[in-house]
């Protein structure tokens, strides 16, 4: 099992399963998709001897040819730009790989209709093993308007022993029709001490700071750390701000500077009406008196992250960002 509380939602999936098409859905950070891998892997699994809600065995044929991504009756649908984070990267020959990286287009963040159809293709096919064809879609958001219609009829009318796999952090971005016919499998927060032990594990230092830093999803507290995110400088965020020191994310990516200040200042407001702080520490966040100017630094940090991904200058936005938060602060904690 790659994440340990994986274990019991997919009992729970295995054992209650009675559609041809689960979604996974929950909050992201939590494993979805690797959930989602192991319900495919299972679903192909040769060992008879397994229990109903036991999952894939690691040892047969077809779970070896699954682990070395090269399963005849498994198809894998995520965006380009997901595959190698993912560890899928394509298999492609030499020629077409030179040309990819010459290529300046960045790798689609969409599934598009072009992999959609290609995988519909591979639905008709019968299956190479006898055990079940699969397809995975992850993030199933990221299908694209035309691709969800193409995928739409497989879904409604499955061919043999097809069987699908979705998996979302946001359900609610699906067509409903595609919702309609899939069997939702919930993912939830999983425990904290399951996982502070699993960031331990990962040699996170304080990682019970990381993981309050991104609201309680492991993979998300994760990567930060492997990113050189350190528990220290989230914890010095407030303090930095209210200094206006606007090196506190200088070596970060603009989106998540934006996203770090983002929290930030919700759990400012939080404070300000009585809460606890969500995603600091609430001895590092200052309980301010005003709210109104939070407001209004919140609606500028919601402006400038539809543009992180093009800002045109970076340093200077940041620098702007941090000044606007120092003043709201300063304005929420005065008397008047």
């Amino acid at each position: 099992m790659p994440l340990p509380w994986l274990a019991t939602p997919l009992r729970a999936a295995l054992a209650s399963a009675r559609s041809h098409a689960l979604l996974v859905q929950g909050p992201g950070g939590v494993g979805q998709f690797e959930l989602a891998v192991v319900l495919a892997q299972t679903w192909l699994c040769e060992d008879t001897t397994r229990a109903p809600d036991a999952w894939a065995c690691g040892r047969c044929v077809s779970c070896r040819l699954f682990n070395s991504h090269g399963h005849p009756d498994f198809r894998l649908l995520i965006p380009d730009a997901l595959r190698e984070p993912l560890g899928w990267a394509p298999e492609e020959a030499e020629g077409a790989a030179s040309e990819t990286k010459a290529s300046k287009a960045k790798p689609s963040r969409e599934i598009k209709v072009d992999a959609v159809r290609a995988a519909i293709s591979f639905a008709q096919q019968t299956s190479s093993r006898g055990r079940a064809k699969v397809v995975l879609v992850y993030p199933a958001e990221a299908v694209n308007l035309i691709a969800s219609n193409a995928l739409l009829k497989t879904l409604e009318e499955p061919a043999g022993q097809l069987r699908f796999v979705l998996a979302s952090a946001a359900p609610d971005a699906l067509l409903p029709t595609i919702r309609s016919r899939c069997q939702p499998v919930p993912l939830p927060l999983p425990l904290e001490a399951e996982c502070l032990d699993w960031l331990q594990a990962q040699g996170v230092d304080q990682p019970e700071i990381l993981l309050r830093g991104a609201g309680g999803r492991p993979q998300e507290a994760l990567m930060w750390a492997r990113d050189g995110v350190q528990a220290k400088t989230w914890a010095a965020l407030p303090e930095r701000l209210a200094r206006g020191d606007a090196t506190a994310l200088t070596d970060w990516p603009v989106p998540r500077a934006i996203d770090a200040l983002q929290r930030l200042c919700h759990d400012l407001l939080r404070r300000q009406c009585g809460a606890a702080a969500s995603y600091f520490p609430d001895s590092a966040v200052p309980k301010l008196k005003h709210a109104a100017p939070l407001h209004a630094w919140s609606q500028v940090l919601k402006q400038a992250a539809r543009h992180a991904d093009h800002p045109l200058n970076a340093g200077l936005l940041m620098e702007s960002l941090f000044l606007q938060g120092k003043a709201a602060i300063t304005q929420a904690s005065s008397k008047a």
